[in-house]
């Protein structure tokens, strides 16, 4: 990592700990929305890695956004969730081929002057056949008209942005950029959750919503291929988020080990083991996010370790409460938020079902590829085993290569 990503990651840790930790309860206990903090960020550059300096950013790349998104998920997941909104609608406006779109709101968004949403989880779920598709558009001079719903949408408000996806009627779909506050459309609230309520999540109805040609992000005949480009930084900024957590709840079983070492030596997924696994994860992520950098990453390998990251933040949240034994169960104890954070990372879109499927599509489309990177992460932990490193680092992710290739 450059000397100038560790001086932002040094500002961003500072802001967590002087600005977010204070206000951690009340988002997760009262639904706090915290956007001066949020604001604020964006004028330290916490957004502006995923951009070049001639388009506004820093230029540092998705891995270092990944990197912010999770030191601020280590002290809440909740606020790395909206971090996670902001950072992948900004990969949607550098991946798109419309400079207008582009150049009207990239810069804005970089700096955290403009707070935007993304609205694809339903077309995610819809093109691996999960649910149908929500928002209709049909074209009319000059853009297109929009009606439909979309049942939650996070990091929303009046003045905020979010991208969204219409079905056409003739087939196919479109891409675009509308604010909260657009002729049409009406933001409303959400049943409650058990978590995530300080990400401002709403529910989103559009009636016969314009979208003029320059909000669009790709049209009809552009979408597959600008699908192709924005899924891999999509998933992997997630990453980001479940590293926050899984470091959240480590840091907890090392306080709860200070007093109850001896009877903690008993469970499941000890410190040392979960911190092995969480390394090897961070080292697999920034590897396939400079890969989505250069265009040339594969989509099993970012779904693999995704899937990965949902099931590392489920054991490691659940071994912090274990750790910290009757406290753990504590309403006010943070065992309990970094569990139902943890849930989240597992469930958001692409849940781990979903990555389970689309795994098993893949393998299945492909059984040669998957093969042979199994062989390739063996003959990695053996090299390292070799070298006098441990071969551990690695072995997760081929153990479980090895049994999709089976």
């Amino acid at each position: 990592m450059s000397e100038t990503a560790q001086l932002l990651l040094g500002q961003v840790r500072s802001h967590v700990r002087t600005g977010l930790r204070p206000l951690v309860e009340q988002i997760d206990r009262q639904g706090f929305y915290p956007e001066t903090w949020l604001r604020e960020l964006g004028a330290l550059g916490g957004f502006a890695s995923l951009a070049q300096p001639e388009q506004g950013g820093s230029g540092l790349g998705l891995a270092t956004q990944i990197e912010v998104m999770a030191a601020v998920g280590a002290e809440c997941g909740a606020t790395a969730f909206t971090l996670w909104c902001q950072g992948t609608f900004a990969w949607y406006l550098r991946q798109s081929s419309n400079a207008a779109v582009r150049e009207r709101y990239l810069p804005q968004v970089l700096r955290g002057e403009l707070l935007a949403g993304t609205g694809m989880s339903n077309t995610v779920k819809h093109l691996s056949g999960i649910e149908k598709h929500l928002l209709q558009a049909e074209p009319e001079e000059g853009g297109y008209v929009v009606s439909g719903s979309l049942p939650w949408v996070s990091n929303l408000g009046d003045e905020h942005v979010f991208a969204a996806t219409a079905q056409l009627g003739e087939g196919g779909y479109v891409m675009f950029v509308v604010r909260g506050n657009a002729p049409g459309v009406t933001l409303k609230p959400c049943p409650e959750f058990c978590a995530l309520e300080g990400t401002r999540t709403l529910n989103v109805r559009f009636d016969k919503v314009h979208i003029p040609f320059a909000d669009v992000l790709a049209q009809p005949n552009e979408f597959n291929a600008f699908l192709g480009r924005v899924k891999p930084g999509f998933i992997l900024l997630q990453i980001g988020m479940a590293l926050g957590v899984i470091e959240g709840s480590l840091k907890l079983i090392r306080e709860s080990n200070l007093t109850q070492c001896v009877t903690n030596a008993w469970l499941d997924d000890q410190h040392d083991d979960l911190q092995e696994e969480l390394d090897a994860l961070r080292v697999k992520t920034r590897q396939l996010a400079q890969q989505a950098e250069a265009g040339s990453v594969e989509m099993l390998p970012v779904l693999q370790a995704r899937l990965h990251a949902s099931e590392l933040s489920l054991r490691a949240a659940q071994s912090a409460a274990l750790h910290a034994g009757a406290r753990g169960y504590l309403m006010r104890h943070a065992a309990q938020r970094r569990s139902r954070e943890a849930l989240f990372v597992a469930i958001v879109t692409p849940a781990l079902k979903q990555l389970r499927h689309d795994i098993a599509v893949l393998t299945a489309a492909n059984p040669a590829a998957v093969a042979s990177q199994a062989a390739a992460a063996v003959t990695e932990a053996a090299g390292k085993e070799r070298a006098g490193e441990s071969p551990n680092a690695v072995a997760p992710q081929a153990a479980e290569t090895e049994t999709q290739a089976a």
